[in-house]
């Protein structure tokens, strides 16, 4: 074959060869998926009592997510609140919660099995303790209910953790001095009305649906918490810190309030998972949690509360590895 041909036919092996490497590239490329793949799986929430807001939160958050994340199955699980809660996420029964700081922090403080790999995704609404009783009732602060039938929220809950802490602020041994009624805000009020308590602790968003129907059906008062309360608390230290006095604003619930605020203390709920869940499934959560504040806000009013700015902020928990990838991804 004489050189000017071999040369030439050379040349177009080369270009045909590099014409189906190019197109062996575009097939990989379409059929293979670079980069981190999209979250998938079974997910289980653990949440709280049926009728609180944990639990709305979830349900309408879950819808969210079915939008964002059509891979992911999401389970919700009922609870009875902040401890158990913490318990099921570091035992692997569930793969997300919501806690309040401070069950955290006692969680932590205690060391109880799987406190180290606790992790936070988005800190997110504050809850308000409510003291509820009847609007006739002699009950003018927690001194006056020794002696008397108290619902304290359940067991594994963080509203027993609460209550029991703002006995002993204002002097009164919960054991001892009030006769102490283990039970969830979905049966506290049906108590009340029925006369078998006669006043309920409850921690929870604004307004809390259970309070605000039962205030619709029997007329009920907020007993004030005052700030020497909170003083009383902090005084304690260790995870005492995280409640800070605020005030139930008016309009909270019209028909128990008379129109007037009602001071009481607050402490913020975190959206928490452990270390090892996957980063980019915490960072499709986080994400969904911002971008549906408006949405879920327009059905249970403390979701409204929820705000990129200060949802970074998940102490007393290290920030997950997902949630970092998020909030860097959003900053201005």
């Amino acid at each position: 074959m004489p050189a000017t041909l071999f040369r030439a036919a050379r040349r177009r092996a080369v270009q045909l060869a590099a014409a189906l490497l190019v197109v062996c590239g575009l097939l990989v490329w379409w059929l293979v998926p670079f980069g981190p793949s999209a979250p998938s799986g079974t997910v289980t929430f653990s949440t709280g009592v049926p009728t609180g807001v944990y639990q709305r939160y979830g349900e309408l958050l879950k819808q969210a997510l079915a939008r964002d994340l059509p891979d992911v199955s999401i389970t919700l699980r009922n609870s009875e609140g902040s401890q158990q809660n913490l318990a099921r996420l570091a035992s692997g029964e569930a793969d997300f919660t919501i806690a309040t700081a401070d069950a955290v922090a006692q969680y932590k403080r205690d060391r109880k099995p799987g406190f180290d790999r606790l992790r936070g995704s988005a800190r997110l609404y504050d809850d308000y303790v409510q003291l509820v009783v009847r609007k006739g009732s002699d009950v003018r602060s927690v001194t006056d209910l020794r002696g008397l039938r108290v619902g304290v929220g359940q067991e594994g809950s963080g509203v027993r953790l609460i209550a029991d802490r703002v006995l002993a602020a204002g002097g009164l041994t919960p054991d001892v001095d009030i006769r102490p009624v283990s039970a969830g805000i979905d049966t506290m009020p049906s108590l009340l009305e029925r006369g078998k308590l006669d006043a309920f602790f409850w921690s929870g968003g604004l307004p809390t649906h259970a309070v605000q129907t039962l205030s619709e059906r029997l007329p009920v008062r907020l007993v004030p918490l005052d700030a020497s309360l909170v003083d009383n608390l902090h005084d304690v230290g260790g995870s005492t810190r995280h409640y800070r006095s605020a005030v139930i604003p008016a309009d909270a619930y019209t028909l128990a309030q008379d129109g007037q605020p009602v001071e009481t203390l607050a402490v913020a709920n975190l959206l928490v998972t452990t270390a090892e869940t996957e980063p980019g499934l915490v960072e499709g959560f986080t994400r969904t949690v911002i971008r549906s504040r408006d949405r879920i806000g327009g059905q249970v009013h403390p979701a409204q509360l929820v705000d990129l700015r200060t949802a970074i902020y998940t102490e007393p928990l290290e920030l997950h590895e997902g949630a970092q990838r998020y909030y860097r991804s959003v900053k201005p």
